[in-house]
């Protein structure tokens, strides 16, 4: 009995020796390339919760897959077991593959420079975590968990998750709304509106209001575009025009008038030097000379001076 099952063991050893050398093949044929690809390793720290995220979660920069979270765990189990519990930092501790050529320690501190960061994001409504890298600008405004470890691989520091910022904002927007003196609030706004309307409406003691102000505003508007009448702005414009031409006038006949006054004094002035001329030259010519000759008419009716 023992010589007829022999070969039935000798075939069953040779199946599952063939099963196990498929097996090899196929993880060597599909699985290859993760296992003889070049990768570093890297690590964040975080402080908050990290609920989602587990082992083989993904590791993306800018949304394209760079390598895989492998293991997930606390500081004061891996750096901070020789100090007291209370006081350790106690974050979370995640480390990461990443695929490709790798990059040593003063090339990530150098991007670090450059404000790459780690957040851990989720894939939308089903819960699945994963690690993002990104080059954040305001990295600057949230600054580096400190801490006094020499750590194993390489650092990227983290920034908060966006979900627990927008959970945290909401809550210290309700602890301001409890903090809040709201009956004060209600008190200061009902006087605020009363003052508004005493300013729309008026109170009665002289204060008309805006409301009244707008409306005697609307009658001195209408007066001024019942001035500016076409009619009213033309019968206007000819009395300007009349004026105007009465003005010219008069300005032309003052300036004839003060022409001829100039005449009369530069002549004035003449015979005032004449005479000043001869009163200093001869003073008693003055009274010893001749009279002016007589003016008599002649035979032809022209008039000529006769000696005397």
């Amino acid at each position: 009995m023992s010589n007829n099952s022999n070969p039935n063991y000798f075939r069953l050893g040779i199946f599952v020796l063939a099963a196990i050398g498929v097996l090899i093949a196929v993880i060597l044929i599909f699985g290859g390339g993760k296992i003889f690809q070049k990768s570093f390793m890297v690590e964040t720290y975080i402080k908050q919760s990290v609920t989602g995220l587990d082992t083989g979660a993904a590791v993306r920069f800018r949304g394209v897959k760079i390598g895989q979270v492998t293991s997930i765990g606390l500081t004061g189990d891996i750096y901070e077991s020789d100090l007291p519990f209370h006081d350790r930092r106690q974050y979370v501790i995640v480390r990461m593959q990443i695929f490709g050529e790798k990059v040593n320690a003063e090339q990530i501190s150098e991007f670090v420079k450059n404000h790459l960061r780690a957040r851990v994001k989720s894939m939308g409504i089903t819960g699945v975590n994963y690690i993002e890298f990104d080059f954040v600008t305001n990295a600057a405004d949230t600054p580096t968990l400190p801490y006094s470890w020499k750590p194993e691989y390489p650092v990227i520091p983290s920034l908060p998750n966006q979900a627990d910022e927008i959970i945290s904002g909401i809550q210290k927007l309700i602890s301001a709304l409890n903090d809040m003196n709201i009956d004060g609030t209600q008190k200061k706004l009902d006087t605020l509106l009363g003052n508004l309307n005493v300013m729309m409406a008026g109170d009665g003691k002289g204060n008309e209001g805006v409301i009244e102000s707008v409306k005697q505003l609307n009658i001195i508007m209408a007066r001024i575009a019942k001035a500016t009448d076409k009619e009213e702005l033309g019968i206007l414009m000819r009395e300007l025009a009349a004026a105007t031409i009465s003005l010219r006038q008069t300005i032309t006949s003052v300036q004839g008038d003060t022409v001829l006054t100039m005449e009369n004094i530069k002549q004035a002035s003449e015979n005032l030097n004449e005479f000043s001329r001869i009163a200093s030259q001869a003073p008693s010519s003055l009274i010893w000379s001749d009279p002016p000759p007589k003016i008599a008419p002649n035979s032809s009716g022209s008039q000529s001076g006769v000696k005397k």
